[in-house]
């Protein structure tokens, strides 16, 4: 079942994307709500589109048919369909000082309403701190800046062409959104060289497969570590879809099955480039099935 706790609701009552003014009867912003949603589906833990959802908590009630996701001024909601009106919600850090700035600039709603996200809100990024291989020695990635050299796990030297940066509050309850911990020497031959810490979808390359890291899970030197109140995480990506070093051990780069959308900074992205670019995945097997194990690992450490 997927689930979220918000703390920010904003409804905008004409549902059509641009704020007329700043009354009630066009957009309503609250402050004061701290509750739980979800979309009651024991199925699955995905945001899927068209999906109803509830809201428990002091309101209640139906929240509305899930539309995709938005970042405004930095901050993940979440939008829903209810009538004619569109229902946001998101966990934002300062809710008066977001709703000051919002106050000020009503063009930060409605751009954001232009780019709704419609993939399902789960993070695929490195988490701060991770160690990524460059011609010099190693960097942190949430260091890494557009046009630092890095390594490939073939030893070419390829230029970073952006970096996306997703920021995660509390907002799902699912296993998918708990970070993965791949615990020193887990993978065999001392790797990874420190804990890898990564989201369950971002996948290893190990002996030619694409592993998720959620697949990899065994509840003893790979583990689901709690989810954070607040958490950064960040993608790396390169001109092609290529296989980097993350605290020694081979990773994918991004590629773009992941809407770019669903970053904090993909407004950056656009500056940049003006539009998105497709890349071709790499021609390999990937597994994201929990419990995977191939036979060197059986041998190894990955136990």
């Amino acid at each position: 079942m997927a689930s979220f706790s918000f703390n920010f609701r904003i409804v905008d009552v004409n549902g059509n994307g641009v704020l007329d003014g700043f009354d009630d009867q066009d957009l309503n912003l609250s402050d004061a709500r701290s509750e739980t949603m979800s979309d009651n589906n024991s199925a699955d833990d995905n945001f899927n589109v068209g999906e109803p959802w509830i809201v428990a908590g002091d309101s209640g009630g139906f929240a509305g048919f899930y539309q995709g996701s938005v970042v405004i001024n930095g901050e993940t909601f979440f939008v829903f369909q209810n009538g004619a009106a569109r229902v946001l919600f998101g966990a934002v850090t300062d809710p008066a000082a977001f709703k000051t700035a919002l106050d000020a600039d009503r063009t930060l709603y409605e751009s954001a309403m232009l780019n709704i996200d419609t993939t399902s809100p789960t993070p695929v990024c490195f988490a701060a701190g991770t160690c990524i291989t460059t011609p010099s020695g190693e960097t942190p990635v949430d260091t890494l800046r557009i046009g630092d050299l890095i390594l490939t796990a073939d030893g070419r030297a390829v230029p970073v062409k952006w970096i996306g940066r997703q920021t995660i509050v509390s907002l799902f309850a699912g296993d998918r959104a708990r970070p993965v911990r791949v615990t020193a020497g887990a993978l065999g031959n001392g790797l990874p060289h420190t804990d890898l810490v990564l989201t369950a979808d971002h996948a290893l390359i190990l002996e030619g497969f694409a592993i998720n890291a959620g697949a990899l899970v065994n509840g003893t030197t790979v583990t689901l570590d709690p989810a954070p109140d607040r958490a950064t995480y960040y993608h790396v990506e390169t001109e092609e879809h290529d296989v980097i070093l993350a605290n020694g051990v081979p990773a994918e780069s991004f590629v773009d099955y992941v809407g770019r959308t669903a970053f904090d900074n993909y407004a950056e992205y656009v500056d940049l480039y003006g539009q998105e670019r497709g890349i071709a995945e790499m021609p390999l097997a990937r597994s994201a099935a929990p419990g995977w194990c191939h036979a060197p690992f059986a041998q190894g450490s990955l136990t």
